[in-house]
């Protein structure tokens, strides 16, 4: 689950790392208070008003303004307030901008300059180990850096017997150049960013930039924090941060079903038990000579009610030109699996497009008895070449 930039701050602000102070608005003149608010409590005339959306890039699609006053405020936030940002990472489409957080500013003249890096905390899937991968190049896509200058990129591995070490701390503030106070304060921001990332079951925690303010500061100016949906029920404070303006309606309403979709751009769509299986049906959907339109999982368990369901949900995609159901029959019978299609359709009634449903485990052939002989336009198949041959006949008719 991802949450904003404001409310990854608080979390990273709860287990001590030194973060960018800001309160979020949602109208402007909520952004003037917010920013008087932080002239007193921090002594910040200029501030930085900052669009909340759940996607990276916002300063490129001028979704990041400074503002030098309270005039440049209200007007930073009437630009952003309402308008449909455009990032690298949102699409052609954009996202609606609904609130702002007004930001103090911390980079202030002092002895120093100021130096911005690049940190994150994931997990490698290959070696099954929490890294912190790190650069000196902050403030840039890090993908970028990986492409033309990856010998800045730094890895270390955290052995998960063990935990983040002192040592390691001490190397990351080491490669990135620091000294004195500011690698003191580095090897504490590492300790205390580690230890949100483990405590609250993220995916990932990514702050870019990590900025060493002019009198030696370490903070966090941003924070990208995608949260670990199984892990959620563990912690209701953060399940509620959940903000379903940002996501696909489809998925927010699939996911009150327990249904696990994806929306894509293809025009078949599918319905399937098994993530594994959902992922073959999509290459079958590919070698027949269509485009997925979907990714839908309906579980181990599914009936006529998750069924219906996610015949409602496909449906609403107005690209989709046929529907493949692909049910392997292990906890669930296949006869029951063919009934509730049977009973989901005549509900629903008026289906505009073709409907393939394969079938095959427990009582398989009797669910394909049962579609046959139901007098509805649903083509059935049990072997997975079937399905695809049925998929490219109904795409060229």
């Amino acid at each position: 689950m991802n949450i904003h930039e404001y409310q990854g701050k608080a979390i990273l602000k709860s287990f001590g790392v030194r973060v960018q102070e800001g309160i979020v608005a949602d109208t402007p003149e909520q952004a003037i208070a917010a920013a008087k608010k932080l002239k007193e409590d921090h002594n910040s005339d200029w501030v930085v008003v900052k669009a909340q959306i759940h996607a990276g890039g916002r300063g490129k699609g001028g979704g990041v303004k400074l503002a030098k006053n309270l005039d440049e405020v209200k007007e930073k936030s009437q630009q952003i307030i309402g308008m449909q940002l455009i990032t690298p990472q949102t699409g052609p489409e954009g996202k609606k901008v609904n609130k702002v957080l007004v930001a103090q500013d911390v980079y202030y003249p002092g002895e120093s300059e100021t130096k911005e890096f690049y940190m994150s905390v994931l997990l490698d899937r290959a070696k099954g180990r929490n890294i912190v991968m790190y650069s000196t190049e902050g403030g840039m896509d890090i993908e970028e850096v990986a492409e033309h200058t990856p010998h800045l990129i730094f890895k270390e591995e955290i052995d998960p017997k063990v935990g983040l070490q002192g040592f390691q701390a001490r190397k990351i503030a080491f490669n990135l150049g620091l000294s004195g106070e500011a690698f003191k304060d580095m090897t504490k921001f590492v300790a205390a960013l580690y230890k949100a990332y483990e405590a609250t079951d993220s995916s990932m925690f990514e702050i870019n930039p990590v900025l060493k303010t002019s009198d030696n500061k370490i903070l966090a100016v941003d924070a990208k924090v995608n949260l670990d949906d199984n892990g959620l029920f563990r912690h209701p404070d953060y399940a509620a941060m959940r903000d379903i303006t940002e996501e696909d309606p489809m998925e927010v309403e699939a996911s009150k079903s327990n249904l696990n979709y994806v929306k894509l751009d293809g025009n078949v769509g599918c319905m399937v038990n098994g993530a594994g299986l959902a992922m073959a049906t999509m290459d079958i959907i590919k070698l027949a000579g269509g485009e997925p339109a979907n990714f839908l999982d309906v579980g181990g368990t599914a009936n006529a009610e998750t069924v219906k369901a996610a015949f409602n949900i496909i449906l609403k995609d107005p690209n989709v030109k046929a529907i493949l159901i692909n049910i392997f029959g292990g906890i669930v019978r296949c006869d029951r699996v063919a009934q509730g299609v049977i009973d989901a359709y005549k509900e629903i009634r008026n289906i505009p497009v073709p409907i393939i449903v394969r079938l095959q485990g427990t009582n398989a052939q009797e669910a394909k008895k049962l579609i046959d002989e139901s007098g509805l336009k649903v083509y059935s198949a049990i072997l997975l070449k079937e399905a695809a041959e049925l998929v490219t006949k109904v795409l060229s008719a």
